[in-house]
């Protein structure tokens, strides 16, 4: 990778916690049936059997994923940023394009962004245009909706 995987404290606990079910408990009961299905003979028409090998590659590849974005992943606590005035990694940020319409965004790593919770990925356009902003500073990011102008209105650390 050429940049890090930052993440927050939750974010890195989240992919964990997907990566400890899916290994420790959906993965060893899958494997269980699909033995339990390869023992009733034919296979090319057992269900189980061809279902189960399919849903275990989908588990081993994600099992593979979760492993290597923990594996680059930069833990980074939010809460310990010593400049609080400017925006960087995991700040909430409210901003107001030129409609005046107000919109809080927290900036946090790609791997934990839901945009319909503002939570978006540090390295999205938005986020790479707040970097190292403060409030009243105003930023012109491109949008696939066309150029937009926001202006900070308010940074905080939680």
């Amino acid at each position: 990778m050429d940049r890090p995987n930052y993440i927050t404290p939750a974010g890195y606990a989240a992919l964990k916690a997907e990566y400890d079910q899916l290994f420790g408990d959906e993965r060893p009961k899958l494997v269980e049936t699909i033995s339990w299905a390869a023992g009733n003979g034919d296979r090319s028409e057992n269900g189980d059997y061809i279902y189960g090998r399919k849903r275990l590659r989908e588990i081993d590849r994600r099992l593979g994923w979760l492993s290597r974005r923990m594996k680059a992943a930069k833990v980074v606590d939010p809460t310990r940023q010593e400049d609080r005035s400017r925006v960087f990694f995991g700040a909430t940020v409210t901003i107001a394009d030129e409609d005046d319409n107000q919109r809080m965004l927290t900036l946090v790593g790609d791997d934990e962004a839901d945009a319909g919770a503002g939570r978006i990925g540090w390295n999205s356009p938005l986020a790479r245009a707040l970097r190292g902003a403060g409030v009243g500073d105003l930023r012109r990011v491109q949008l696939p909706a066309g150029e937009r102008e926001y202006e900070v209105i308010e940074v905080r650390y939680s």
